[in-house]
């Protein structure tokens, strides 16, 4: 990692400059060294390509080209990963007023098109699964796949989720635990924190499971998920965590904040009995946690046809547009959410 300690130039020397901030932000070496690597390889195929330009001058054909460029080499998780770590260097000269606009940002939209379409994975109606959801009775089981599936939020996520990341309007028997500030003006409402992360302390427990959003994010808790939250709260058991968390065990491990394992055995043993799981099934066939997100993403984004609204539902946009939906709480999320999610029939 550089130790010069003469600044550089974000005009001159672009890629120097954001590598230089961001071991100001304390970003690993590691992660240090992977951005060098991606933007001094990107410099290179600018300058070598038919159009030789500047990185600050890029533009979002070079862009696509460079990402095109390295498939067939690297597999598609590693184009994905170095599509982002570009993108993100774009976001954040562009924050700092060093570039006028970020090239990367109509590419990494085109490539999440082509992943959350999926075409291969199995494709369930709305009507399939609320005959799914009517098998699942017990309330721990319920509420925790009708909160996957009107969330679309990951199953690390989920787990994580204390007490005071819920906010209801009618709040039912819950224990004696207020909302975060966060959520305050905000009923009936879900609060997904980007922080958590494995083996972590936060609120006073250590973490078993990490979330992976990007920002900071409000999700709507419409009628039905509150009635069965409300349902799930009235038999929660008592747990000595400090964290007190929303979903705990109800069986062995009586008390305990359930860990993405135990959710994974709970879909897994239901989709079973549905005939949605199989072993050696594979994610284009089998039903999972993660299946769930697919579920919120395409039907959510089909009836709505704002794929902005539903990023920002799902965690995964980028800065700006967070911010954007963030203000936006009180007219165009909620609005949006409410007049579109689908009907589980709880």
């Amino acid at each position: 990692m550089s130790s010069d300690t003469q600044s550089t130039d974000a005009v001159s020397d672009p890629v120097g400059y954001f590598l230089e901030d961001i071991t100001y932000h304390g970003k690993s070496e590691r992660t240090w060294e992977f951005y060098e690597r991606v933007l001094r390889d990107f410099e290179t195929f600018l300058k070598d390509g038919g159009r030789p330009v500047p990185i600050a001058e890029a533009s979002h054909r070079d862009c696509m080209a460079y990402v095109h460029s390295l498939r067939g080499d690297a597999s598609e998780s590693t184009v994905a990963t170095y599509a982002s770590y570009l993108h993100r260097f774009y976001a954040y000269m562009t924050q700092v007023g060093a570039f006028e606009s970020n090239p990367m940002t109509l590419v990494v939209e085109e490539m999440d098109e082509a992943i959350n379409t999926d075409p291969t994975r199995r494709e369930i109606d709305v009507a399939s699964m609320r005959q799914f959801v009517d098998t699942v009775t017990h309330p721990l089981e319920q509420a925790l796949v009708v909160t996957l599936l009107k969330t679309g939020m990951r199953v690390g996520e989920l787990c994580n989720l204390d007490v005071r990341d819920l906010s209801l309007a009618d709040p039912g028997p819950r224990p004696e635990r207020p909302a975060r500030a966060a959520l305050d003006g905000r009923p009936d409402s879900l609060y997904i924190a980007a922080e958590p992360a494995r083996g972590s302390v936060l609120n006073g427990e250590e973490r078993t499971a990490s979330n992976k959003r990007k920002r900071d994010t409000t999700v709507p808790v419409d009628d039905e998920l509150a009635r069965v939250l409300r349902r799930w709260l009235a038999i929660r058991p008592d747990t000595q965590s400090e964290a007190m968390p929303l979903f705990v065990s109800t069986s062995g491990d009586w008390g305990r904040r359930v860990t993405p394992d135990m959710v994974h055995h709970i879909v897994e043993r239901h989709a079973r009995g549905h005939g949605w799981y199989r072993e050696g099934g594979g994610t284009e066939e089998n039903v999972t946690p993660h299946y769930f997100r697919h579920f919120f993403t395409t039907h959510l984004r089909d009836r709505t046809g704002d794929r902005g609204v539903v990023k920002y539902l799902r965690g995964d946009v980028a800065q700006d547009v967070i911010d954007t939906y963030t203000h936006e709480w009180g007219n165009r999320v909620r609005e949006v959410y409410e007049a579109n999610i689908y009907s589980l029939g709880q």
